[in-house]
């Protein structure tokens, strides 16, 4: 797209002021003149981001403020997904930098090993100012929207890699060794917060899954990429051949309710971690066990934080059979038989009529006519009402 000359960001084919990042905000903080005071008191703040994941993109905002710089974007080396925290100045370039692919591809992506072992590493430390300029990436991706300098601060969330990237403007400037020893007091700090964001994530993830273990209800944890984070005890228990965990992914036997659940993990992977995210509840049917109904509820809080990915808990109902009522109450309670009484609670537990004749050593026609008579006595109409009428008497 062609466009006028822009002196900020010193690019012939710049989007024109609009789109320029350094002609729409105007002169700012010089390159050898960071805050060192703004930068102290971002230190201050970081704190914050272990226990709201939401604050990372004020504090970003409040670095680039304290560094001269209008952008910054978090990185982990080896998984890049689209809603990374970025300030909100550089959206529309991350969103056309994950869009097309940059990056699987990103030239930059090479000094990660430098940033990790302690290195603040700019664009002029991995490329001379020809190959920036001649570069496809920042051509596509960075100089239309003003982008021309680079720095990445490298730091550890628990086992994982991370860098915070840094962007100025032309008239901002490059990072230069005084700059790049400033931004290094970063490093330890944000490895600190990172840590024990991550920590802060996993024990609020625990809470969630362990209070639902206590009423026996199963329930799974999902990342922004639908790959299961944690189960519980009750799920693990509750698995079978038809709905069990296969390569950290959920996977069900049922083809229409698969269908569901992977449009379920494409919504989580397209929709940002900020944005609600409407679903509905998902039937899986079973060969000889009562259905599950899958449902989605949010993650929030601590346990949102982005180390960790977590973006939504799947609450799998019916996973695991109800517990038989004692078939002796439900005799007295209704005056049935023992043979009815024993039918009668094993059908209270959601088992077909067939697996409780064939579990009680009794043809099918035997079966029915026991159901019938347990009808009449009840006075339910249905195998559902039986259910209901029974399962009160816990």
């Amino acid at each position: 797209m062609s466009g006028t000359f822009c002196p900020a960001c010193s690019k012939n084919a710049c989007r024109a002021a609009t789109k320029c990042a350094a002609g729409r905000r105007g002169p700012r903080l010089k390159a050898d003149k960071i805050d060192g005071a703004g930068l102290s008191r971002v230190l201050n703040r970081l704190g914050e981001a272990a226990v709201n994941p939401e604050a990372w993109r004020d504090i970003m905002d409040d670095i680039c403020r304290a560094v001269g710089a209008s952008a910054a974007i978090l990185l982990q080396s080896d998984v890049r997904t689209p809603d990374v925290p970025r300030t909100a100045s550089i959206a529309e370039a991350t969103d056309l930098y994950f869009r097309n692919n940059w990056h699987l591809r990103d030239p930059r992506a090479k000094a990660f090993p430098r940033m990790m072992a302690g290195e603040v590493v700019t664009d002029l430390d991995m490329m001379t100012p020809e190959q920036i300029r001649a570069d496809p990436m920042y051509n596509e991706v960075l100089f239309p929207f003003g982008y021309r300098w680079f720095a990445g601060i490298g730091f550890w969330a628990d086992s994982a890699a991370w860098a915070l990237t840094i962007q100025r403007t032309g008239h901002e400037g490059a990072f230069e060794a005084p700059d790049k020893q400033l931004l290094a007091q970063l490093a330890p700090r944000l490895t600190e917060t990172a840590t024990l964001a991550t920590v802060m994530g996993r024990v609020a993830l625990s809470s969630m899954t362990d209070v639902l273990d206590r009423v026996q209800q199963p329930a799974l944890i999902l990342n922004r990429e639908g790959m299961v984070l944690r189960t519980n005890t009750a799920a693990e228990t509750g698995f079978d051949n038809e709905i069990r965990i296969r390569e950290r992914r959920l996977v069900v036997h049922d083809k229409q309710a698969m269908t569901r659940l992977d449009q379920l993990i494409s919504m989580i992977r397209s929709t940002p971690d900020a944005a609600a995210m409407p679903a509905s509840p998902i039937l899986v049917r079973r060969t000889a066990k009562p259905p599950v109904v899958l449902r989605i509820l949010p993650v929030d809080g601590a346990a949102r934080s982005v180390f960790l990915g977590a973006r939504a808990m799947l609450i799998l109902s019916n996973l695991i059979p109800r517990a038989a009522p004692d078939p002796a109450l439900i005799g007295q309670a209704f005056d049935l038989t023992p043979a009815e009484s024993r039918l009668a609670a094993l059908l209270a537990t959601g088992a077909s009529l067939a697996s409780a004749s064939e579990h009680l050593r009794i043809s099918r026609e035997t079966a029915r006519n026991h159901l019938k008579s347990i009808f009449s006595k009840t006075g339910a109409h249905r195998q559902s009402e039986l259910v209901s009428l029974v399962s009160q008497l816990g």
